[in-house]
């Protein structure tokens, strides 16, 4: 840790019947950051010291990882979405500025269209709009066949038993195949994502989000339903590289954005943005969020 984060807090709220951990720091308008798969609240570590020189910074661990509770149901983008929420009531806020990456970029998304009311500003980071991920799972099945890692996470028990015995190989692969700039994970980065892991349930729990968010099932769910247009404003940030989310899945976005938007790719950045290229996306997000 760095001398940044002795100001940060670890504090803990009940919301939306689920038990959510969460680091936060600052003071002001609230910002709400979400993390991706399969990490939590400490791959926005570079962007919470930054940002909380302006606002209110909430990172929370999303249900069922590292410190949050890990309840055996509500792994969908619905109850996701609510939990982000009734966070930001249990704060005492009627709306926050929205930023998520991943996994986290789909339930901002989500939120953004089903609770535009909540949503002072959006941003996105290597995550197509819900309804493009929908289509590219049934239009270009041969692109997730080329990503094995993350599809065996699909296989219900052999990706339990496999990951409990090979979880830093899986780590080390997964981080290092989707990035351009390697040295953004160090071993013992890779060793904090470990011990997050680790922790009672959270395999389960984790994979049971992954599954969720990427069955079939849920996706011809959201493409009958998702037609609400995003009314906030938007900035789309994207690893120029990102190999597992092409930035080809950004074209025709503005289809679903009836607001000002943004989209900057990041050159020489692969999936993971914020740890990749920290300072690049650092200035993105003040000028975006301040403006």
């Amino acid at each position: 840790m760095t001398e940044a984060s002795l100001s940060w807090q670890h504090q803990y709220l009940t919301v939306n019947q689920v038990r959510l951990h969460y680091v936060t720091q600052g003071g002001g308008d609230l910002v709400i950051l979400l993390h991706g798969f399969p990490e939590f609240w400490y791959s926005w570590r570079f962007q919470i010291p930054v940002l909380a020189r302006h606002f209110k910074v909430v990172v929370p661990d999303l249900r069922g990882y590292n410190d949050s509770e890990k309840p055996a149901h509500g792994y969908d983008l619905d109850t996701l979405s609510q939990d982000v929420t009734a966070l930001i009531q249990e704060l005492g806020y009627e709306r926050a500025h929205i930023v998520g990456h991943d996994c986290g970029g789909l339930i901002a998304w989500h939120v953004a269209a089903r609770f535009p009311h909540m949503v002072q500003h959006l941003a996105v980071l290597n995550t197509p709009h819900p309804y493009r991920v929908g289509l590219e799972l049934w239009q270009q099945l041969e692109h997730f066949w080329r990503n094995w890692p993350l599809l065996a996470c699909h296989i219900p028990g052999l990706a339990e038993y496999w990951l409990g015995h090979h979880l830093r190989s899986f780590l080390q692969d997964l981080f290092q195949r989707y990035s351009i700039r390697k040295a953004a994970f160090s071993a013992e980065t890779v060793q904090l994502y470990q011990a997050a892991l680790e922790k009672a349930g959270a395999i389960a729990a984790v994979l049971k989000s992954y599954r969720h968010l990427f069955s079939p099932q849920q996706w011809w769910h959201l493409l009958q339903q998702h037609t609400e247009a995003i009314t906030s404003p938007t900035l789309i940030l994207w690893g120029a590289d990102d190999p597992l989310a092409q930035p080809s899945l950004a074209n025709g976005i503005e289809a679903w954005i009836h607001a000002p938007w943004r989209l900057k790719y990041l050159p020489d950045c692969g999936h993971w943005a914020q740890q990749e290229v920290p300072g690049l996306v650092n200035r993105e997000l003040l000028a975006f969020l301040r403006g």
